[in-house]
Protein backbone atom coordinates (compact mmCIF):
# COMPACT_ATOMS: atom_id res chain seq x y z
CA UNK A 1 0.00 0.00 0.00
CA UNK A 2 3.55 2.09 0.26
CA UNK A 3 4.19 1.76 -2.78
CA UNK A 4 0.87 2.85 -4.06
CA UNK A 5 0.86 6.04 -2.04
CA UNK A 6 4.15 6.68 -3.63
CA UNK A 7 2.95 6.48 -7.23
CA UNK A 8 0.09 8.43 -6.41
CA UNK A 9 2.08 11.19 -5.04
CA UNK A 10 4.14 10.68 -7.87
CA UNK A 11 1.16 10.93 -10.33
CA UNK A 12 0.30 14.74 -8.41
CA UNK A 13 3.54 15.92 -8.89
CA UNK A 14 3.61 14.96 -13.06
CA UNK A 15 -0.23 16.73 -13.35
CA UNK A 16 0.94 19.97 -11.32
CA UNK A 17 4.63 20.36 -13.61
CA UNK A 18 2.23 19.79 -16.43
CA UNK A 19 -0.25 22.16 -15.60
CA UNK A 20 2.50 24.64 -14.95
CA UNK A 21 4.28 24.47 -18.43
CA UNK A 22 1.05 24.41 -20.09
CA UNK A 23 0.16 27.12 -18.05
CA UNK A 24 3.28 29.17 -18.57
CA UNK A 25 3.20 28.64 -22.12
CA UNK A 26 -0.47 29.80 -22.65
CA UNK A 27 -0.06 32.69 -19.77
CA UNK A 28 -3.29 30.87 -17.53
CA UNK A 29 -1.21 29.23 -15.04
CA UNK A 30 -4.33 29.46 -12.57
CA UNK A 31 -6.57 27.83 -15.74
CA UNK A 32 -4.40 24.91 -16.03
CA UNK A 33 -3.72 23.87 -12.80
CA UNK A 34 -7.76 24.08 -12.46
CA UNK A 35 -7.92 21.57 -15.46
CA UNK A 36 -4.92 19.54 -14.36
CA UNK A 37 -6.89 19.14 -11.14
CA UNK A 38 -10.36 18.67 -13.17
CA UNK A 39 -8.76 15.48 -14.87
CA UNK A 40 -7.00 14.13 -11.66
CA UNK A 41 -10.55 14.08 -9.98
CA UNK A 42 -12.32 12.68 -13.02
CA UNK A 43 -9.85 9.68 -12.63
CA UNK A 44 -10.76 8.87 -9.36
CA UNK A 45 -14.49 9.36 -10.41
CA UNK A 46 -13.36 6.52 -13.28
CA UNK A 47 -11.86 4.18 -10.57
CA UNK A 48 -14.85 4.81 -8.04
CA UNK A 49 -17.28 3.75 -11.05
CA UNK A 50 -15.11 0.31 -11.32
CA UNK A 51 -15.02 -0.33 -7.91
CA UNK A 52 -18.30 0.07 -7.81
CA UNK A 53 -19.24 -2.18 -11.06
CA UNK A 54 -16.64 -4.60 -9.51
CA UNK A 55 -18.56 -4.95 -5.95
CA UNK A 56 -22.20 -5.45 -7.89
CA UNK A 57 -20.70 -8.41 -9.70
CA UNK A 58 -18.24 -10.20 -7.06
CA UNK A 59 -17.69 -13.21 -9.39
CA UNK A 60 -15.29 -11.16 -11.94
CA UNK A 61 -11.87 -10.55 -11.54
CA UNK A 62 -11.04 -7.06 -10.31
CA UNK A 63 -10.82 -4.42 -13.22
CA UNK A 64 -7.19 -3.28 -14.15
CA UNK A 65 -5.53 -0.33 -12.58
CA UNK A 66 -2.47 1.28 -11.26
CA UNK A 67 -1.25 2.90 -8.20
CA UNK A 68 -3.06 3.09 -5.23
CA UNK A 69 -6.55 2.42 -6.94
CA UNK A 70 -4.35 -0.78 -8.46
CA UNK A 71 -3.12 -1.96 -4.91
CA UNK A 72 -6.92 -1.10 -3.57
CA UNK A 73 -8.42 -3.41 -5.92
CA UNK A 74 -5.86 -6.07 -4.97
CA UNK A 75 -5.62 -5.90 -1.63
CA UNK A 76 -10.32 -5.99 -1.65
CA UNK A 77 -9.78 -9.20 -3.82
CA UNK A 78 -7.33 -11.25 -2.23
CA UNK A 79 -9.95 -9.92 0.76
CA UNK A 80 -12.50 -11.67 -1.01
CA UNK A 81 -11.04 -14.86 -1.95
CA UNK A 82 -10.06 -15.14 1.91
CA UNK A 83 -14.03 -14.77 2.76
CA UNK A 84 -14.89 -17.19 0.48
CA UNK A 85 -12.58 -20.09 1.36
CA UNK A 86 -13.87 -19.16 5.15
CA UNK A 87 -17.54 -19.41 4.28
CA UNK A 88 -16.99 -22.61 1.86
CA UNK A 89 -15.16 -23.76 5.37
CA UNK A 90 -18.23 -22.91 7.08
CA UNK A 91 -20.40 -24.35 4.99
CA UNK A 92 -18.75 -27.75 5.38
CA UNK A 93 -18.60 -27.24 9.03
CA UNK A 94 -22.43 -26.65 9.21
CA UNK A 95 -22.96 -29.43 6.54
CA UNK A 96 -21.13 -32.19 8.41
CA UNK A 97 -22.97 -30.85 11.70
CA UNK A 98 -26.29 -31.72 10.20
CA UNK A 99 -24.94 -34.91 8.72
CA UNK A 100 -24.23 -35.88 12.64
CA UNK A 101 -27.25 -34.45 14.40
CA UNK A 102 -29.00 -36.56 11.68
CA UNK A 103 -27.82 -39.42 12.38
CA UNK A 104 -28.29 -39.17 15.99
CA UNK A 105 -31.35 -41.03 17.93
CA UNK A 106 -31.85 -38.34 19.98
CA UNK A 107 -33.55 -35.20 19.30
CA UNK A 108 -31.35 -32.33 19.07
CA UNK A 109 -33.19 -28.73 19.15
CA UNK A 110 -31.97 -25.11 19.46
CA UNK A 111 -33.88 -21.98 20.51
CA UNK A 112 -32.61 -18.53 19.89
CA UNK A 113 -32.87 -15.94 23.06
CA UNK A 114 -36.43 -15.74 22.90
CA UNK A 115 -37.09 -19.33 23.47
CA UNK A 116 -38.43 -19.80 19.64
CA UNK A 117 -37.17 -22.88 17.20
CA UNK A 118 -34.05 -22.18 15.24
CA UNK A 119 -33.12 -25.77 14.57
CA UNK A 120 -33.85 -29.48 15.05
CA UNK A 121 -32.61 -32.61 13.61
CA UNK A 122 -34.77 -35.73 12.28
CA UNK A 123 -35.13 -37.17 15.61
CA UNK A 124 -36.42 -34.18 17.57
CA UNK A 125 -38.95 -34.16 13.90
CA UNK A 126 -40.17 -37.76 14.61
CA UNK A 127 -40.47 -37.50 18.39
CA UNK A 128 -42.55 -34.03 17.90
CA UNK A 129 -43.75 -33.72 14.50
CA UNK A 130 -41.96 -30.54 13.82
CA UNK A 131 -42.29 -28.74 10.87
CA UNK A 132 -40.63 -26.29 8.28
CA UNK A 133 -43.78 -24.09 8.91
CA UNK A 134 -42.84 -24.37 13.02
CA UNK A 135 -39.44 -22.87 12.39
CA UNK A 136 -39.42 -19.06 14.45
CA UNK A 137 -42.12 -20.26 17.07
CA UNK A 138 -42.17 -20.72 20.73
CA UNK A 139 -41.25 -24.19 22.13
CA UNK A 140 -44.15 -24.24 24.72
CA UNK A 141 -46.71 -24.35 21.51
CA UNK A 142 -45.55 -27.56 20.83
CA UNK A 143 -44.70 -29.28 24.20
CA UNK A 144 -47.33 -27.78 26.67
CA UNK A 145 -46.92 -30.42 29.82
CA UNK A 146 -47.21 -28.30 32.55
CA UNK A 147 -43.78 -29.56 34.67
CA UNK A 148 -41.67 -28.84 30.66
CA UNK A 149 -43.48 -25.05 31.11
CA UNK A 150 -42.43 -24.92 34.55
CA UNK A 151 -38.85 -26.69 34.04
CA UNK A 152 -38.55 -24.56 31.19
CA UNK A 153 -39.34 -21.00 32.70
CA UNK A 154 -37.60 -21.45 35.97
CA UNK A 155 -34.08 -22.12 33.69
CA UNK A 156 -32.82 -24.33 36.35
CA UNK A 157 -31.42 -27.13 34.17
CA UNK A 158 -29.36 -28.73 36.78
CA UNK A 159 -31.15 -32.64 36.18
CA UNK A 160 -33.23 -33.46 33.40
CA UNK A 161 -37.14 -33.70 33.03
CA UNK A 162 -39.33 -36.77 31.81
CA UNK A 163 -42.71 -36.40 30.91
CA UNK A 164 -45.35 -38.57 28.35
CA UNK A 165 -44.81 -37.30 24.86
CA UNK A 166 -46.92 -34.85 23.59
CA UNK A 167 -47.18 -36.65 20.47
CA UNK A 168 -47.48 -40.45 21.52
CA UNK A 169 -49.14 -40.53 25.18
CA UNK A 170 -47.73 -44.21 25.67
CA UNK A 171 -44.27 -42.96 25.01
CA UNK A 172 -41.72 -41.07 27.41
CA UNK A 173 -39.53 -38.51 26.37
CA UNK A 174 -36.73 -36.97 28.59
CA UNK A 175 -35.87 -33.60 28.04
CA UNK A 176 -31.94 -32.08 28.97
CA UNK A 177 -31.32 -28.49 28.28
CA UNK A 178 -28.35 -26.39 28.08
CA UNK A 179 -27.80 -22.89 27.89
CA UNK A 180 -24.90 -21.23 25.57
CA UNK A 181 -24.20 -18.59 23.18
CA UNK A 182 -26.47 -15.34 23.92
CA UNK A 183 -29.40 -16.73 26.07
CA UNK A 184 -29.56 -19.59 23.38
CA UNK A 185 -31.33 -23.30 24.19
CA UNK A 186 -29.92 -26.25 23.31
CA UNK A 187 -32.09 -29.13 23.84
CA UNK A 188 -31.62 -33.33 24.10
CA UNK A 189 -34.79 -34.77 23.62
CA UNK A 190 -34.21 -38.91 24.36
CA UNK A 191 -37.09 -41.42 24.21
CA UNK A 192 -36.70 -43.22 28.00
CA UNK A 193 -40.30 -44.80 27.03
CA UNK A 194 -38.05 -48.89 27.59
CA UNK A 195 -36.42 -47.75 31.00
CA UNK A 196 -39.81 -45.86 32.36
CA UNK A 197 -41.22 -49.48 31.43
CA UNK A 198 -38.23 -51.39 32.99
CA UNK A 199 -39.02 -49.19 36.17
CA UNK A 200 -42.06 -49.68 36.19
CA UNK A 201 -42.26 -53.61 36.38
CA UNK A 202 -39.34 -52.88 39.33
CA UNK A 203 -41.65 -50.95 41.13
CA UNK A 204 -44.37 -53.77 40.47
CA UNK A 205 -42.55 -56.39 41.48
CA UNK A 206 -40.93 -54.93 44.64
CA UNK A 207 -44.59 -54.10 45.34
CA UNK A 208 -46.32 -57.02 44.61
CA UNK A 209 -43.50 -59.59 46.19
CA UNK A 210 -43.26 -57.29 49.39
CA UNK A 211 -47.41 -57.34 49.41
CA UNK A 212 -47.12 -61.17 48.92
CA UNK A 213 -44.24 -62.19 51.97
CA UNK A 214 -46.29 -60.30 54.39
CA UNK A 215 -49.25 -62.80 55.14
CA UNK A 216 -46.59 -66.43 55.13
CA UNK A 217 -44.01 -64.20 57.21
CA UNK A 218 -47.21 -63.56 59.71
CA UNK A 219 -48.20 -66.96 60.18
CA UNK A 220 -44.26 -67.90 60.38
CA UNK A 221 -43.70 -65.42 62.78
CA UNK A 222 -46.99 -66.36 64.69
CA UNK A 223 -45.81 -69.83 65.16
CA UNK A 224 -41.84 -68.95 66.37
CA UNK A 225 -43.73 -66.93 68.91
CA UNK A 226 -46.02 -69.92 69.70
CA UNK A 227 -43.36 -71.92 70.09
CA UNK A 228 -41.18 -69.24 72.05
CA UNK A 229 -43.41 -68.73 74.43
CA UNK A 230 -44.41 -72.53 75.50
CA UNK A 231 -40.52 -73.78 75.01
CA UNK A 232 -39.39 -75.60 77.66
CA UNK A 233 -36.17 -77.23 76.52
CA UNK A 234 -33.44 -74.37 77.29
CA UNK A 235 -31.45 -75.73 74.26
CA UNK A 236 -34.32 -74.18 71.77
CA UNK A 237 -34.00 -70.77 73.60
CA UNK A 238 -31.35 -69.02 71.82
CA UNK A 239 -32.67 -70.32 68.49
CA UNK A 240 -35.74 -69.50 68.47
CA UNK A 241 -35.08 -65.89 69.81
CA UNK A 242 -32.59 -66.05 67.13
CA UNK A 243 -35.75 -66.90 64.82
CA UNK A 244 -37.83 -64.44 66.48
CA UNK A 245 -35.56 -61.47 65.64
CA UNK A 246 -34.85 -62.28 62.16
CA UNK A 247 -38.31 -62.55 61.79
CA UNK A 248 -38.96 -59.28 62.91
CA UNK A 249 -36.20 -57.79 60.91
CA UNK A 250 -37.97 -59.32 57.66
CA UNK A 251 -41.11 -58.00 58.75
CA UNK A 252 -39.33 -54.22 59.22
CA UNK A 253 -37.95 -55.15 55.26
CA UNK A 254 -41.16 -55.90 53.89
CA UNK A 255 -42.88 -52.49 55.13
CA UNK A 256 -40.26 -50.36 54.30
CA UNK A 257 -40.16 -51.92 50.85
CA UNK A 258 -43.62 -51.35 50.75
CA UNK A 259 -43.11 -47.69 51.75
CA UNK A 260 -40.70 -47.25 49.20
CA UNK A 261 -42.94 -48.87 46.63
CA UNK A 262 -45.64 -46.76 47.48
CA UNK A 263 -43.56 -43.57 47.46
CA UNK A 264 -42.10 -44.14 44.00
CA UNK A 265 -45.75 -45.35 42.53
CA UNK A 266 -47.98 -42.32 44.02
CA UNK A 267 -48.68 -38.99 42.58
CA UNK A 268 -47.37 -36.21 44.60
CA UNK A 269 -49.74 -34.08 46.30
CA UNK A 270 -51.81 -37.04 47.83
CA UNK A 271 -53.86 -36.23 50.76
CA UNK A 272 -51.90 -32.79 51.44
CA UNK A 273 -52.88 -30.85 54.33
CA UNK A 274 -51.27 -27.97 55.95
CA UNK A 275 -49.26 -28.91 58.62
CA UNK A 276 -47.93 -27.52 61.75
CA UNK A 277 -43.89 -28.43 61.66
CA UNK A 278 -43.40 -27.35 65.25
CA UNK A 279 -46.19 -29.85 66.53
CA UNK A 280 -44.94 -32.57 63.97
CA UNK A 281 -41.20 -32.49 65.27
CA UNK A 282 -43.10 -32.39 68.91
CA UNK A 283 -44.61 -35.80 68.81
CA UNK A 284 -41.80 -37.72 66.38
CA UNK A 285 -39.05 -36.27 69.93
CA UNK A 286 -41.86 -37.76 72.47
CA UNK A 287 -42.13 -41.18 70.24
CA UNK A 288 -38.83 -41.39 70.08
CA UNK A 289 -37.56 -40.62 73.40
CA UNK A 290 -38.28 -44.38 74.80
CA UNK A 291 -35.74 -45.25 72.54
CA UNK A 292 -33.14 -42.74 73.36
CA UNK A 293 -33.90 -43.46 77.28
CA UNK A 294 -32.95 -46.96 76.59
CA UNK A 295 -29.57 -45.61 75.57
CA UNK A 296 -29.26 -42.97 78.44
CA UNK A 297 -28.70 -40.62 75.91
CA UNK A 298 -29.72 -36.67 75.44
CA UNK A 299 -32.56 -35.66 73.18
CA UNK A 300 -33.52 -31.88 72.24
CA UNK A 301 -35.85 -30.21 70.31
CA UNK A 302 -35.39 -26.61 69.49
CA UNK A 303 -37.60 -24.40 67.69
CA UNK A 304 -35.73 -20.92 66.53
CA UNK A 305 -39.17 -19.90 64.69
CA UNK A 306 -39.81 -16.56 65.89
CA UNK A 307 -42.62 -15.64 63.77
CA UNK A 308 -46.25 -17.20 63.22
CA UNK A 309 -46.60 -20.99 63.66
CA UNK A 310 -44.55 -22.55 60.49
CA UNK A 311 -47.20 -24.51 58.38
CA UNK A 312 -46.54 -26.71 55.62
CA UNK A 313 -48.71 -28.01 53.27
CA UNK A 314 -48.00 -31.95 53.34
CA UNK A 315 -48.52 -35.74 53.84
CA UNK A 316 -48.39 -36.02 57.74
CA UNK A 317 -48.06 -39.29 57.63
CA UNK A 318 -45.14 -39.40 55.02
CA UNK A 319 -43.52 -36.19 56.36
CA UNK A 320 -43.89 -37.88 60.01
CA UNK A 321 -42.07 -41.12 58.46
CA UNK A 322 -39.21 -39.40 56.93
CA UNK A 323 -38.34 -37.32 60.47
CA UNK A 324 -38.98 -40.07 62.43
CA UNK A 325 -35.97 -42.37 60.40
CA UNK A 326 -33.77 -39.17 60.88
CA UNK A 327 -34.10 -38.99 64.62
CA UNK A 328 -34.68 -42.92 64.73
CA UNK A 329 -31.21 -43.83 63.00
CA UNK A 330 -29.20 -40.89 64.90
CA UNK A 331 -30.26 -43.09 68.14
CA UNK A 332 -28.95 -46.27 66.83
CA UNK A 333 -25.87 -45.25 65.83
CA UNK A 334 -25.23 -42.83 68.63
CA UNK A 335 -22.70 -44.39 70.98
CA UNK A 336 -24.89 -44.48 75.03
CA UNK A 337 -25.33 -41.26 77.02
CA UNK A 338 -24.28 -39.34 73.22
CA UNK A 339 -26.46 -36.21 72.44
CA UNK A 340 -29.03 -36.21 69.78
CA UNK A 341 -30.22 -32.29 68.63
CA UNK A 342 -33.58 -31.95 66.45
CA UNK A 343 -33.33 -27.81 65.04
CA UNK A 344 -36.13 -26.16 63.29
CA UNK A 345 -35.34 -22.87 62.33
CA UNK A 346 -35.91 -20.77 58.65
CA UNK A 347 -34.47 -17.73 56.87
CA UNK A 348 -35.52 -15.65 53.62
CA UNK A 349 -36.20 -18.60 50.85
CA UNK A 350 -36.14 -22.05 53.09
CA UNK A 351 -36.83 -23.41 56.11
CA UNK A 352 -34.86 -26.08 57.82
CA UNK A 353 -35.00 -28.85 59.87
CA UNK A 354 -32.04 -31.03 61.09
CA UNK A 355 -30.85 -34.05 63.23
CA UNK A 356 -27.23 -33.77 64.27
CA UNK A 357 -25.62 -36.05 66.61
CA UNK A 358 -22.34 -36.79 68.30
CA UNK A 359 -21.77 -39.79 67.41
CA UNK A 360 -18.59 -42.18 65.29
CA UNK A 361 -19.16 -40.00 62.41
CA UNK A 362 -19.30 -40.95 58.51
CA UNK A 363 -16.03 -41.19 55.96
CA UNK A 364 -16.47 -38.04 53.01
CA UNK A 365 -16.63 -41.15 50.54
CA UNK A 366 -19.71 -42.70 52.03
CA UNK A 367 -22.13 -39.33 51.75
CA UNK A 368 -22.86 -39.19 48.10
CA UNK A 369 -24.44 -43.08 48.54
CA UNK A 370 -26.02 -42.97 52.03
CA UNK A 371 -29.49 -42.46 50.27
CA UNK A 372 -28.95 -45.46 48.19
CA UNK A 373 -31.08 -48.29 48.70
CA UNK A 374 -29.67 -51.01 50.97
CA UNK A 375 -26.28 -48.89 50.96
CA UNK A 376 -24.03 -49.65 54.26
CA UNK A 377 -21.52 -48.26 55.51
CA UNK A 378 -20.60 -50.79 57.96
CA UNK A 379 -22.37 -54.13 57.09
CA UNK A 380 -21.55 -55.24 60.29
CA UNK A 381 -23.05 -52.14 62.53
CA UNK A 382 -26.02 -51.97 60.60
CA UNK A 383 -27.31 -55.39 60.76
CA UNK A 384 -26.35 -55.39 64.81
CA UNK A 385 -29.09 -52.46 64.69
CA UNK A 386 -31.73 -53.79 63.04
CA UNK A 387 -31.37 -51.45 59.86
CA UNK A 388 -33.21 -52.63 57.07
CA UNK A 389 -30.56 -49.90 54.46
CA UNK A 390 -34.13 -48.27 53.21
CA UNK A 391 -34.63 -45.47 55.63
CA UNK A 392 -32.52 -42.64 53.86
CA UNK A 393 -34.03 -43.62 50.63
CA UNK A 394 -37.56 -43.21 51.82
CA UNK A 395 -36.48 -39.61 53.87
CA UNK A 396 -35.07 -38.88 50.19
CA UNK A 397 -38.11 -39.77 48.39
CA UNK A 398 -40.23 -38.17 51.23
CA UNK A 399 -38.53 -34.47 50.55
CA UNK A 400 -38.67 -34.93 46.87
CA UNK A 401 -42.62 -35.33 46.62
CA UNK A 402 -42.24 -32.04 48.94
CA UNK A 403 -40.16 -30.23 46.56
CA UNK A 404 -37.37 -30.40 49.58
CA UNK A 405 -33.71 -31.62 49.58
CA UNK A 406 -31.28 -33.81 52.08
CA UNK A 407 -28.49 -32.32 53.01
CA UNK A 408 -25.94 -34.59 55.03
CA UNK A 409 -22.63 -33.41 56.51
CA UNK A 410 -20.31 -35.53 58.77
CA UNK A 411 -16.80 -35.73 60.29
CA UNK A 412 -15.50 -39.14 61.51
CA UNK A 413 -14.93 -38.97 65.45
CA UNK A 414 -17.54 -35.95 65.74
CA UNK A 415 -20.91 -36.71 64.30
CA UNK A 416 -23.21 -36.04 61.89
CA UNK A 417 -25.95 -33.24 60.71
CA UNK A 418 -29.01 -35.11 58.60
CA UNK A 419 -30.64 -31.30 57.19
CA UNK A 420 -33.66 -31.23 55.38
CA UNK A 421 -34.07 -28.19 53.34
CA UNK A 422 -37.99 -26.90 52.54
CA UNK A 423 -39.11 -23.97 50.65
CA UNK A 424 -41.53 -21.60 52.25
CA UNK A 425 -44.69 -21.88 52.31
CA UNK A 426 -45.90 -18.89 49.69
Amino acid sequence: MLKGFTAELRRIGLILCIALIVGVAVDHITLALLLGSTIYIINHFLQLHKLHSWTTRSDQPPPESTGLWGELFDSLYQLQRHQKLEKEQLQAVIKRIQEITSALKDGIIILDWRGHLDFWNPAAHRMLALNTKDQGQSVINFIRHPKFVSYFEERNYSEPLEIPSPRFPSKYLQFQITPFGNNERLIVVRDTTQLHNLEKMRQDFVANVSHELRTPLTVINGYVETLADNNTTPAWDKPLQQMLQQAKRMSLLINDLLVLSKLETTEAGHNHKAINVEQLLQVVKSEADVLSSEKSQTLTLICNNTTKPLTLQGNEKELHSAFSNLVTNAIKYTQAEGKISILLWQDKNHFYVSVSDNGPGIEAKHLPRLTERFYRVDASRNSGTGGTGLGLAIVKHVLMRHDAELKITSEVGKGSVFMCVFPLPQ
